[in-house]
C-alpha cells in the first residue's frame, strides 16, 4: 500500500465492526485469502482495489468478509 502512504514496518489501527464506505481502506478475507485494499461498492457489487495500479481489481467469487476499516497508520522512526 505504498501509494496509500502505508510503508513496510508501519502499524495500522483497524476498527472492527465499522461499516466500510467507498474509498475506505479495509482488511478483508476474500474467498479465503486476506488482503488490505480500498473498498468500493457499485452496481455490480463490491470491488477491492489496490493502491498499486500494477495489481488487478478484486471482485469476490464466493465469499467476502470485511473484518475492519483502517483508521490510522503509525510510522515507527527508523
Amino acid at each position: 500500500m505504498l501509494e496509500a502512504g502505508i510503508l513496510p514496518g508501519d502499524v495500522v489501527l483497524v476498527e472492527r465492526g465499522r461499516e466500510a464506505h467507498n474509498g475506505d481502506i479495509v482488511i478483508a478475507c476474500v474467498d479465503g485469502a486476506w488482503t488490505m485494499k480500498y473498498f468500493f461498492k457499485d452496481a455490480e457489487g463490491v470491488r477491492l482495489e489496490a493502491a498499486n495500479r500494477n495489481y488487478a481489481t478484486i471482485r469476490p467469487n464466493h465469499k467476502l468478509a470485511v473484518e475492519g476499516v483502517v483508521s490510522s497508520v503509525i510510522r515507527k522512526l527508523r
